[in-house]
């Protein structure tokens, strides 16, 4: 008897383990290599109410984007265009600085920057990293020197530092001396306080002469930015009648607050500006990539 005991366990165990070797659900000399192993989803239901099978839910970043954007009453943008092989301004070598209001591309595309820096409203950076547009930044120091943590909050976002002066002058009234220490000034300031010397450009009221272009050159600019429309408190203004917004146009915005706004605060304007850019079909792209 103890003998038919012992042979049948022995037959069990011998089939139970040539089971497993099959399923693959024995030990690690049976398991599959964990390089086929199928990883997670990318994306969960929004239904999904319990873990992937085999470890953690996946974030479900369209939801995501869609509930942040939700917050501040938007749809989510369509994502850009790659970026260029070869960015379409360039400065050449010895030439004289580009001066640009818009970027040759026939892509729906529009580039937002935003001027100044005297308005450091925090929502505006809680906007920014919920919805991840990207915008470029023309800093004034007297703007910005009573709280620059604020802007390298924006900038660790991936926005741009881009150079607006020292103090904000007509350049115009100002000779070349003169306005080279406001751009060079500005220059050094932004790359300390930031770690990098921008390469961009934009002179106080669009306001620039020839003198204005050789001292950007001398300072280490690569472009003179002016734009296309410029955003008020619900309605851009358009440069050109057909009032419309054009393939590469670069958009104006301040950093203002209710004060400056009629009671507006600054991310309510910057949702309303995004409303504009959507309703006509647009995203919006990263400047430094085309410039």
């Amino acid at each position: 008897m103890t003998h038919g005991v012992d042979k049948k366990i022995v037959t069990w165990a011998a089939l139970t383990a040539a089971a497993l070797l099959v399923s693959g659900c024995g030990g690690s000399a049976g398991a599959e290599p964990s390089a086929a192993r199928p990883s997670a989803p990318a994306t969960a239901s929004a239904g999904d109410k319990g873990p992937a099978e085999g470890g953690a839910k996946a974030p479900d970043r369209a939801a995501e984007a869609s509930a942040a954007y939700r917050k501040w009453g938007l749809k989510p943008f369509a994502a850009p265009p790659a970026p260029p092989k070869v960015k379409p301004v360039q400065r050449r070598a010895g030439g004289p600085v580009p001066v640009i209001s818009e970027i040759p591309t026939k892509d729906r595309i529009v580039f937002i920057t935003i001027d100044d820096g005297a308005e450091k409203d925090p929502e505006f950076v809680t906007m920014m990293e919920e919805l991840k547009v990207p915008v470029t930044m023309f800093l004034t120091d007297s703007a910005i020197r009573t709280d620059y943590s604020y802007f390298a909050r924006l900038g660790a976002l991936g926005n741009g530092f881009a150079n607006h002066t020292l103090t904000h002058p007509n350049l115009r009234t100002l000779g070349r001396a003169a306005q080279s220490r406001e751009i060079c000034g500005q220059q050094t300031k932004l790359e300390k306080e930031y770690g990098t010397k921008p390469r961009l450009f934009r002179p106080p009221f669009g306001n620039w002469n020839e003198d204005t272009r050789a001292a950007a050159g001398e300072c280490g600019v690569d472009a003179i930015v002016l734009w296309r429309e410029s955003m008020q408190i619900k309605n851009m203004q358009y440069q050109r009648a057909d009032r419309k917004l054009h393939p590469g146009d670069i958009i104006l915005a301040h950093f203002r607050g209710p004060a400056e706004l009629k009671g507006t605060t600054m991310t309510r304007m910057t949702a309303n500006m995004l409303r504009h850019i959507q309703e006509q079909g647009f995203t919006v792209a990263r400047l430094e990539d085309y410039v």
